[in-house]
């Protein structure tokens, strides 16, 4: 199963051996959603999940992100890079102070919108 999972996301190692500690930024990210697929699971919360990791393996996780998407899998991804947020995501919610302040279809939002709802105080 190990071996299968570490393929599924594309993990580069030497062997399925090796511990997570001892791989890359990335590939130890890559673990951890492999970990995920071995529960049974439909909603997955992914916390800055390409956070310190190179473009290659954001790319990569991105793409097992995509694939998790259409295999029917929710996914809420807590990200403060806005380019990610705007390009992996459906839909939008925006927080400030531990309350959302909108929820946002993402078809022709911006940057600045999101900045603007981010702002606000909700009283």
């Amino acid at each position: 199963m190990a071996k299968t999972l570490a393929e599924k996301v594309t993990v580069k190692a030497t062997s399925i051996f090796d511990t997570a500690d001892s791989l890359s930024g990335g590939n130890q990210q890559k673990v951890v959603v492999a970990k995920l697929l071995a529960s049974d699971l439909k909603v997955i919360i992914l916390d800055e999940p390409t956070k310190g990791v190179d473009v290659g393996a954001k790319y990569a996780i991105y793409e097992i992100m995509r694939e998790l998407a259409k295999q029917n899998y929710a996914i809420i991804m807590v990200s403060s890079e806005m380019p990610e947020v705007l390009g992996m995501s459906d839909r939008i919610a925006v927080m400030r102070d531990g309350r959302i302040t909108a929820t946002l279809e993402t078809g022709g939002i911006t940057q600045e919108q999101i900045l603007e709802f981010a702002m606000l105080e909700k009283g």
